[in-house]
């Protein structure tokens, strides 16, 4: 008895670094919710929003894994695809070569498209501004619209997309600019600390962002010990903001390094409903 449970001590922490590292990585959950928009258009409720971020194409993401992930949310054939930043983990040239191939199986929209940058797409030191250019020439030819402090509209839904946070390219007030106030909108910010900005102030609505990957492990009900923003309280989920304003922090598709605990990778559905 005392044997098999010196065994069992021991092998618990090797069973579960074996599923942290070869499991809960590539362990997709497709999370539903509705996301409810104030004074949404009449022809876009019922209609649905799949939101991919962090792929982190690059040498510590399997393409392979990517092209699943894409496959199975054309395979929830979306009305809006959003990509939320960091297309790539950039380590040099070949990560141009890798998103090429890995955009080829992109989801595409039945009506947009739509996508934003990261920090990791501006390369080394989140100042490769050369890098981060070529991520938006190669998203585009893939279908994709990118927004840099840059509003669009779909169906009268206004999209206002702001650049990445730590790069420096964050401008909130030229997004604002172009922004209609008097028409719905949902709002793309990759860093979720971008949403502290007193810029916002006026802005009414939900901000869909990334970045945290949740964490990528989180022990047994504490919070996630890593977390790359300053405000702790930035995980994953949804989070009410002031002024009227919610936070929606997707867990990711990929990872820097690969391990994740209770904190799986996720895709996820909106139902878009009027609010």
């Amino acid at each position: 008895m005392l044997l098999r449970s010196a065994l069992s001590a021991a092998t618990a922490p090797l069973a579960a670094g074996l599923y942290s590292w070869r499991i809960e990585p590539h362990w997709l959950e497709i999370t539903r919710r509705w996301l409810r928009v104030r004074d949404l258009p009449s022809e876009l409720e019922g209609r649905t929003l799949a939101l991919l971020t962090d792929l982190h194409v690059g040498p510590r993401v399997d393409d392979e894994y990517i092209v699943r992930v894409f496959r199975r949310t054309v395979a929830l054939r979306p009305d809006i695809v959003v990509i939320g930043g960091d297309f790539i983990t950039y380590r040099g040239p070949p990560q141009f070569r890798q998103l090429l191939n890995v955009v080829a199986e992109l989801p595409r929209g039945a009506l947009a498209t739509i996508g934003i940058l990261g920090n990791h797409d501006y390369g080394v030191g989140w100042s490769m501004t050369a890098v981060a250019d070529r991520v938006v020439a190669i998203a585009r030819s893939a279908g994709v619209l990118m927004l840099r402090n840059e509003v669009t509209t779909i169906a009268g839904l206004q999209f206002a997309g702001v650049d990445d946070l730590w790069s420096r390219r964050f401008d909130l007030g030229r997004m604002r600019r172009e922004l209609d106030v008097g028409v719905p909108a949902i709002a793309l910010c990759h860093n979720p600390d971008g949403v502290d900005d007193p810029g916002w102030t006026g802005y009414r609505g939900w901000i869909l962002s990334g970045h945290t990957h949740g964490g990528q492990c989180k022990p047994p009900f504490l919070p996630p010990p890593l977390l790359p923003v300053r405000n702790r309280r930035y995980t994953a989920g949804a989070f009410d903001l002031s002024g009227d304003r919610r936070l929606y922090i997707s867990r990711g598709v990929g990872h820097l390094a690969r391990l994740r605990f209770a904190v799986r990778p996720e895709v996820t559905l909106f139902h878009l409903a009027r609010e």
